[in-house]
């Protein structure tokens, strides 16, 4: 409260000296007399370094410039709510808080160029909803965050030239047109300009949609300098935008497996997208509202490939519509669009009434249908739009009169009481014991992949009883399948099945007693283009065996052919050494004293396993005591 107090007095302090311009600042009164007009102030003082707090409260234009500010403080400009052109340039300005331009509501432009701001406060615009212009050039400004977009987006007018910029985020383009979706307009009003010459800028995918703007002849943005070019990579560097050729970027495509989808209520439904691109882009799906899907999954089995899956279980009318797959990635995004329609009808069972009933009314659009004796009484609700049937659990079939239901009025159909109703009711009783007992003898005969053939007795029934052949895959209610036939023709040929898959099929005859039918089980063979597929592949082995495996004894004989003759040669050097003998010649008697050491006596003659001979030292020492002559040679053995 007391706040408020203080701030009561000061706005009426202001309101009182409006009139007096700061002492540093220059005021100007647009208009023909006061209060009609309009006011700006010009504050160029060099020697001021804080931002002035006495200006007019009735201010609409403020310009700060060429002074020696360095920091804008926090609601520096609250009570100036007229506000609508606020510059401050070409000041020595390093900090902008988040809090600085508070309250400005009417603000329409706002010019910060030629300070040295590096992080500008984006989140701050939100305080200025009536912001069309914003000029940052000439700063030292090294990046614009992802957070920073959604507050760009009624911006008309960005100039964030002469900065330090090496890339921007790749979203940033997709608030502008054409990459916003957004039908492209040549009026002037929807046109944005935008600043960027004269930064470092790194050419590579995530700027890949600023460069295609760059290329573009006639679009909503303009660039105010169409020359921008290249910093970087070094095979791009002083390349110009409108020539630059990026590597390895691809706009990403996706291309679902359908695009209209008819399903029965409460089926599983599953949705498939695959995109490729370059970098690897990232899929999301997303109703026609707008809201995300959450059970999905996605995989990348290889660079530049990636698919999606989406399940509905249990479809209910309410996920009718459209679903799309968007993938986006630094390059660009792509969508597309599947379309699922719900189809069918919902049958439930309910337990059996306990009191009588005659007819089968009908209540808000259910029938009720009279059970028979132990059976279910069956409801069936018909939707307002209907295609296939999908039950709950099988109907039992329509018995006798005495317990059918009758369509009739209400006063019809009464059952019969007395005497003759009693023996009706025991040759329905009759009846159904006898068919529950008479049909035996299942099996299944002739299965292949797809079909099969399926035999029965029928002893006790006449030829034309009608009888019905369920068969479905093994615990799978859902997919049953029905042939209507005759007790007398014995077999039935049972098609559409799936191959390696186990089958379960009963014979059911009219009046039979439920859980009485006789089922059996079987499996359906393998695919037969799977055999032949392995008849292929064990041809294509016998051929390569026959290939390999003379080149394989060959090569073993060439190996054994080596080994032998390596064997043999060692032999041979064996006996050579055994017959290899060393000659040990005197140089001259008289020159030979008995203290001189025989390496010094004695000449050895060079060969290749002499060195090994010179081992046997004793001969060479014998050698000494043995001569006949001074020219007698002798020869020594080792």
């Amino acid at each position: 409260m007391r706040r408020l107090l203080y701030v009561h007095v000061f706005l009426c302090c202001l309101n009182v000296a409006h009139p007096y311009c700061p002492s540093q600042c220059t005021c100007v009164f647009h208009g023909r007399a006061e209060g009609t007009g309009t006011r700006s102030v010009l504050c160029n003082d060099p020697d001021m370094s804080d931002i002035p707090v006495n200006v007019p409260v009735d201010t609409v234009k403020l310009r700060v410039e060429k002074t020696m500010v360095r920091r804008i403080p926090t609601e520096a400009f609250y009570y100036l709510v007229e506000l609508r052109y606020l510059w401050i340039t070409y000041n020595s300005i390093t900090s902008v808080d988040t809090g600085s331009f508070y309250n400005l509501k009417v603000l329409h432009e706002l010019r910060l160029d030629g300070n040295m701001i590096s992080t500008f406060p984006w989140e701050s615009l939100k305080e200025m909803p009536s912001l069309r212009t914003l000029d940052l050039h000439n700063n030292r400004i090294t990046n614009v965050p992802t957070e920073a977009i959604p507050y760009l987006l009624q911006i008309t007018y960005l100039d964030l030239s002469s900065n330090k910029l090496a890339t921007l985020p790749s979203d940033l383009m997709d608030i502008w047109p054409p990459f916003n979706g957004a039908p492209i307009s040549t009026n002037s009003s929807q046109k944005v300009v935008l600043g960027l010459q004269d930064n470092p800028w790194f050419c590579d995918c995530k700027i890949s949609k600023l460069i295609e703007i760059s290329k573009m002849t006639d679009t909503p943005v303009i660039l105010m300098d169409l020359f921008l070019t290249c910093s970087a990579p070094e095979n791009l560097s002083g390349v110009l935008f409108q020539r630059a050729e990026l590597e390895n970027c691809v706009k990403p495509s996706v291309m679902t497996s359908a695009s209209k989808i008819t399903t029965h209520l409460g089926s599983n439904v599953l949705l498939r997208c695959d995109a490729t691109g370059f970098p690897t882009p990232t899929l999301y799906w997303a109703k026609s509202d707008g809201s995300p899907v959450n059970n999905t999954i996605q995989e990348s089995p290889g660079e530049g490939i990636r698919w999606s899956i989406m399940s509905l279980h249990g479809i209910l009318y309410k996920d009718a519509g459209n679903y799309s797959c968007k993938a986006k990635s630094v390059a660009g995004s792509a969508e597309a669009t599947i379309s699922i329609s719900v189809a069918g009808s919902i049958s439930t069972t309910i337990p059996p009434l306990r009191t009588s009933i005659e007819t089968g009314p009908t209540i808000q659009g259910t029938t009720f249908i009279p059970p028979t004796d132990n059976s279910q009484v069956v409801m069936s609700t018909v939707l307002p739009v209907t295609s296939t049937t999908l039950s709950a659990v099988p109907k039992k079939p329509k018995t006798t009169p005495s317990t059918s239901l009758q369509k009739g009025s209400p006063k019809q159909g009464k059952i019969q009481q007395g005497g003759n109703g009693r023996k009706l009711a025991a040759d329905e009783k009759s009846k159904k014991s006898d068919a529950s007992k008479s049909v035996e003898g299942l099996k299944i005969v002739e299965e292949t992949s797809d079909t099969a053939v399926l035999l029965w007795t029928a002893d006790g029934l006449p030829n034309d009883a009608p009888l019905t052949v369920v068969y479905l895959p093994y615990a799978e209610d859902d997919m049953k399948r029905t042939v209507e036939t005759t007790a007398g023709s014995g077999k039935v040929f049972l098609e559409g099945l799936s191959p390696g898959m186990r089958y379960s099929v009963c014979l059911v005859a009219k009046g039979s007693a439920a859980g009485k039918d006789p089922c059996i089980d079987f499996y359906t063979l393998d695919n037969v283009e799977d055999g032949g597929q392995n008849q292929l592949f064990v041809i294509i082995s016998g051929i390569a065996c026959a290939l390999v495996l003379p080149l394989i004894a060959l090569l073993l004989y060439k190996i054994l052919a080596l080994y032998c003759k390596g064997r043999n040669t060692t032999s041979e050097e064996e006996e050579l050494e055994k017959e290899s003998y060393v000659k040990f010649e005197t140089i001259s008697m008289k020159q030979r004293t008995l203290n001189s050491r025989p390496t010094e006596l004695w000449a050895r003659r060079q060969t290749h396993e002499s060195e090994r001979m010179l081992l046997c030292s004793r001969s060479s020492i014998d050698s000494q005591m043995t001569y006949k002559s001074d020219t007698s040679r002798s020869e020594y053995l080792c």
